[in-house]
């Protein structure tokens, strides 16, 4: 469990972007020793303060400190052309350096690289075997170094990841950050994953829509309307207080509304027996001298003043708790996502899939999941399927993918549409150049992507806002597609935009053919066939 000391500490944490758009404001609160979850909606700030957290970002206002360096495994892991495993691990200029330096190379320049490391590369090896890497020379026994030089390229997804892993925990900061860690990763991996979060010693933070994830924490620190809750254990200790606390929350507001309701029917009483009064007086004074009947219409008109002002001040009161008791309760909003009808008959072939030889045919309305481990080559199948520019030839015999149809909608794994030099709204006019900004602006709001989000560029974007605004890019096309291809649609998406994405796709009258290592999701969009590669 965390201990009592701060690892890291928020004090007043402010920051904006240069436009003066606000993310977070005046937030304090601070992550212990231990393992925790960092969740909240997509565009909460998690990214933002993921990249204040290790220093990619200066706040505008407040103090952020760390008790030692900070590590991050991002979102999305970037690399060089040329990158190899070495380098992914954060270790190729040494191991660069011990290898001259063995090869008589033995200037000072190498030793400053190599920094006494000596063992670096057997220190490479036991990293990669930790995180049960140890297999990537593919059974071969070709030998640690051959696997280091390996380029990142070669590698899928999953694999990946798991080596950004193996590089953090190779490095050894007294802090980590992982951002979206379980995304890509296949089921196997996944396990992998989950051992090394069990076994880490130290301050781990991981930010994470994935409920298995969420179950190997010690606390969950949710990051809800520029404030920050922390509740002590895994995910499902956190939705059971939280349902004690909605609970708690739903009956405030109906006592609160109660009240508010007796208070506006004491006012209507007041202003009934107020009219009567001024009625019976005006009444009386009419027999009674001027001066009297004037002194005593003062009167009650202070009388009727007094009785107002107290019943408006109780009715605003119960108001204010009502207002007050509401902003307790969660009504989240969620993507509204309109997939159009494009009204393919059931018997219309869309595409063939071929894996070793064997021909699956898509058409009509179908849901096809193409399953299988990291590396097997689900993605290049893809890539072949929609006729990407570098799509590859597929490392299996015989297998190959084809699009029987033009009007093929794909949204690939790391979104790398989005150009990050141009704004959200004119990312999304280059796929619809003909709808006119106000409607491309009213279609990008049921993405809950509005207001200043729209004018910002697409580099400032978080995980899931990026993935909301290719999407609405994708679904503006006009024909609508026949075809729709997704590739791990459900990374960095929340929960509740996870659920809504798949009543979308479930209404969705066109062919759809997706990537998934979410086993919940397929299983509840209601698949056709799986086609296995591997």
């Amino acid at each position: 469990m965390p201990t009592t000391t701060p690892s890291i500490v928020l004090s007043d944490l402010s920051f904006s972007w240069p436009d003066g758009s606000g993310v977070i404001d005046h937030l304090s609160t601070a992550f212990g020793r231990g393992r925790t979850g960092l969740v909240g909606a997509n565009g909460a700030g998690k990214s933002t303060l993921v990249r204040l957290v290790t220093g990619d970002l200066v706040p505008t206002g407040g103090r952020l400190t760390t008790t030692g360096e900070v590590d991050l495994l991002p979102q999305r892991l970037r690399s060089r052309a040329g990158d190899t495993v070495a380098d992914l691990l954060g270790v190729g200029p040494r191991l660069l350096a011990l290898r001259a330096i063995l090869a008589g190379d033995a200037t000072e320049r190498q030793f400053e690289l190599l920094a006494d490391d000596w063992d670096v590369e057997s220190r490479a090896a036991a990293a990669l075997a930790d995180v049960g890497l140890g297999h990537l020379d593919g059974g071969t026994g070709i030998g640690t170094s051959t696997v280091l030089d390996r380029p990142v390229s070669t590698l899928s997804g999953g694999q990946a990841v798991l080596v950004a892993i193996a590089g953090v925990r190779l490095r050894g900061r007294p802090i980590a950050v992982f951002d979206e860690p379980s995304n890509d990763l296949d089921r196997r991996s996944r396990g992998l994953l989950l051992d090394v979060v069990d076994r880490w010693r130290g301050t781990l933070v991981v930010v994470s829509h994935d409920r298995e994830l969420l179950e190997h924490v010690d606390e969950i620190a949710e990051l809800r309307d520029g404030s920050m809750t922390v509740f002590g254990g895994t995910w499902s200790a956190y939705e059971q207080q939280l349902a004690v606390l909605q609970a708690a929350a739903e009956r405030d507001v109906r006592a609160a509304e109660q009240v508010f309701k007796a208070e506006r029917r004491q006012r209507i009483e007041a202003e009934t027996t107020i009219a009567r009064r001024a009625k019976a007086g005006a009444k009386a004074g009419e027999s009674m001298p001027k001066i009297m009947a004037n002194q005593l219409r003062g009167q009650a008109e202070a009388t009727a003043g007094s009785l107002r002002r107290a019943h408006a001040s109780s009715e605003q009161e119960a108001r204010v708790a009502v207002d007050t008791a509401e902003r307790r309760l969660r009504r989240d909003d969620t993507i509204v996502v309109d997939v159009p009808d494009p009204a393919v008959p059931a018997s219309r072939r869309l595409a063939e899939l071929t894996v070793r030889g064997r021909t699956v045919v898509v058409q009509g309305v179908e849901r096809i999941a193409v399953v299988g481990d990291n590396g097997s080559g689900k993605t290049t199948l893809l890539e072949q399927l929609v006729g990407a520019p570098d799509a590859r030839p597929h490392p299996l015999p015989d297998t190959h993918a084809v699009a029987l149809t033009a009007r093929v909608a794909h949204l690939g794994q790391k979104k790398d549409s989005l150009d990050n030099a141009l704004t959200v709204l004119e990312n999304v006019r280059r796929a619809a150049p003909e709808v006119p900004p106000r409607e491309v602006r009213n279609r990008l709001a049921r993405f809950l992507v509005r207001g200043d989000i729209v004018d910002r560029l697409a580099s400032t974007l978080s995980g899931g806002e990026r993935f909301r605004v290719a999407l609405a890019g994708l679904l503006l096309a006009d024909p609508p597609p026949e075809l729709l291809v997704l590739d791990e649609p459900t990374n960095d998406l929340d929960m509740a935009s996870t659920d809504h994405l798949l009543q979308a796709l479930r209404g969705y009258r066109g062919a759809l053919v997706i990537v998934s290592h979410d086993e919940e999701f397929l299983e509840r969009l209601g698949l056709d066939a799986r086609v296995e590669v591997g």
